[in-house]
């Protein structure tokens, strides 16, 4: 009676099973295509690549002691930054921008917390702003803007937005779980 029992028990699971996991894959939204995919995961590459610069720009101003918020400067490169992407709205540019300032800044912080802990001292091999990470973050902007006028028209697409964020914890630095590349995508969709 027993082996009987267990046997039903186990096929009634195993039914059980099938029909949730067959339930979730019915909820879940279709994939976009190869072509959009693809223009997806470069620009969440060209974000990591940007992120890759906040710990450079953190230790140039742990060294300075210069502040990690300035809102002056985000202001004059967020306005050139929607000049250049001329055609592409400019609360979208604007916002992805922002979000990916934000997230800089958050990785930054998070470094400069972890540096007091420690009790660091000056870095001997921090980078200078000017010389070498503001020309890398001019080269990687006209590349973002490019992206972001061909996946823009893409954003509303079903499935896109599941697919971005499932794709961003792969191919985006999750520093300080994950934080900055959470503030990085949600840039995407803040209008």
């Amino acid at each position: 009676m027993r082996i009987i029992v267990w046997k039903f028990h186990g096929k009634f699971l195993a039914c059980l099973s099938f029909l949730l996991l067959l339930a979730a894959c019915q909820s879940l939204p279709p994939a976009p295509n190869p072509a959009d995919a693809a223009a997806a995961d470069h620009l969440l590459r060209l974000i990591d690549q940007r992120l890759d610069a906040a710990p450079m720009v953190a230790k140039a101003k742990w060294n300075s002691g210069g502040a990690i918020n300035d809102p002056p400067r985000e202001q004059l490169i967020l306005d050139a930054v929607t000049a250049q992407a001329g055609g592409l709205d400019a609360r979208f540019v604007r916002s992805f921008f922002q979000a990916q300032f934000d997230a800089s800044k958050a990785l930054q912080l998070g470094l400069h917390a972890q540096w007091r802990l420690q009790g660091a001292g000056k870095f001997r091999d921090a980078p200078d702003l000017g010389r070498d990470v503001r020309p890398l973050l001019d080269r990687l902007t006209p590349q973002l803007i490019a992206s972001l006028r061909q996946l823009q028209p893409l954003l509303a697409e079903p499935g896109m937005r599941a697919y971005i964020e499932a794709r961003s914890a792969v191919l985006v630095r999750a520093d300080f779980d994950g934080l900055p590349r959470r503030v990085a995508v949600a840039g995407l969709f803040a209008n």
